[in-house]
């Protein structure tokens, strides 16, 4: 069993580990090469939100692409989206696809610099088409789709752009945020070689103020997204050994762009007792193709899983994971797929040993694929050009002083709590500089 354990317990080691530790002394990241210029391509933004078109209901991590084109963005939390198309495709039309709705193409010619509303129509699912050729083992259909990702996934080595986000929250309150645009050095899903990472622009803000005199710092930064790609790396959830370790169900029918989606749902034998998780899957059943994951860690143990996260705290503090759970979504291109989002979320509390109430945190880390072109020569990017797998994207961005930090490059749209923190946050540098002259 303690082969199998660490097998099972390696995702933990890859995705987000929390370093809590209280703060003494801290200097600010000084402007740094990461605040290059932008580029002087010309390009149009177009704002607005993503909603059911039957009840006006906003459509979370809806995709938009432009046809013919590998430029896409995700709406976000709250259905909001930001898209930003060079000039010269504006006369192309955009591509709105979320699971369970039908597919709609738009011409970007006819949508506004911003305010734009696209709704959805619901694809409802016929039984009679659900009943043909239905397989009848949900963990074989699980089996097969990952068996089968090396016909169904990119095969080339791929130069992909992304941005990444990192957030802390005290209950409803962000005191920490990060972003960043990262060049992903995709390596073929059938190749044994890891993925690599490169910072290309980073910018944070943090509110010691209200951290209660506790630091937390998120280490891993882009890497815990990454690695959440089940696809890409299957031994860290579902290894020939510890896939044994779950039970499998049937659970509904869905569609995404015109194909049968199955809803698989997955949870750990009650026999086994050591931390696992339990989720969904998402597969089309007719190409066996995982299209969509959501899962969680069972904390049945949080004592366990604390160890498993929390990597340094101070003596009198004991830190309980609360939730962690994760997503990850795949696109589609010319009949391969790829990976295109994914999120991390974890929810915990914190106890002092001296004090009467505790303080409740939680942490996400997402990150949506932008653009992407074929790295047909399989070059790698140098070691000292690469993210360290230990990297606190914290410490390395500069702060929010830029307005137009990401010139032409698609973002994450930022969900209202997250705009109010940043003008506080630009607000907060315009007077330091006016105190300073």
């Amino acid at each position: 069993m303690g082969t199998l354990r660490n097998k099972c317990f390696h995702v933990h080691g890859k995705l987000m580990v929390l370093s809590i530790m209280a703060i003494t002394l801290f200097f600010p990241v000084p402007i740094s090469a990461l605040q290059q210029e932008t580029t002087t391509t010309d390009y149009k933004q177009f704002s607005g939100e993503v909603v059911d078109e039957s009840n006006n209901k906003s459509l979370v991590f809806a995709t938009l692409t432009v046809e013919g084109t590998n430029i896409s963005t995700i709406t976000n939390t709250e259905g909001n989206f930001l898209l930003k198309v060079p000039a010269q495709m504006t006369n192309r039309n955009v591509i709105v696809s979320f699971l369970g709705y039908k597919t709609k193409k738009i011409p970007i010619s006819s949508l506004d610099p911003e305010k734009n509303k696209i709704s959805l129509e619901v694809s409802v699912t016929q039984l009679s088409e659900i009943n043909i050729n239905a397989p009848k083992d949900a963990m074989a259909l699980v089996k097969e789709t990952i068996n089968r990702r090396d016909e169904n996934y990119f095969i080339d080595p791929t130069l992909m752009t992304a941005f990444y986000r990192e957030t802390i929250k005290k209950r409803r309150k962000n005191v920490s945020l990060s972003e960043a645009v990262v060049n992903i050095y995709k390596t073929p899903y059938k190749s044994s070689k890891d993925d690599a990472v490169e910072l290309y622009k980073a910018r944070k803000s943090t509110d010691y103020d209200k951290l209660d005199t506790v630091a937390l710092k998120l280490q891993g930064g882009p890497y815990n997204t990454l690695y959440v790609d089940i696809m890409k790396y299957p031994e860290y959830i579902f290894s020939n050994e510890s896939i044994a370790n779950y039970k499998f169900s049937f659970d509904r029918s869905t569609r995404i762009n015109d194909r049968l989606i199955y809803v698989i749902k997955f949870d750990q034998h009650e026999s086994i007792l050591e931390p696992l998780y339990h989720g969904e899957l998402f597969i089309d059943v007719e190409n066996k193709i995982l299209t969509s994951a959501i899962f969680s860690l069972n904390i049945t143990d949080r004592e366990k899983v604390a160890k498993l996260f929390v990597r340094r705290k101070p003596a009198k503090v004991d830190v309980w994971p609360m939730e962690v759970s994760y997503r990850v979504d795949y696109r589609e291109k010319d009949g391969k797929w790829y990976y295109g989002y994914s999120s991390v979320n974890m929810e915990f509390k914190v106890d002092w040993a001296d004090k009467w109430f505790n303080s409740v945190y939680s942490t996400t880390a997402e990150m949506a694929i932008t653009d992407w072109e074929k790295n047909l020569s399989g070059e790698l990017p140098k070691n000292r050009e690469r993210i360290k797998k230990s990297i606190i994207l914290n410490d390395e961005a500069t702060g929010f002083s830029d307005p137009d930090f990401w010139g032409e490059y698609n973002i994450i749209e930022p969900e209202k709590s997250i705009e109010s923190a940043i003008r506080k946050i630009q607000r907060q540098l315009r007077r330091a500089d006016r105190n300073s002259d």
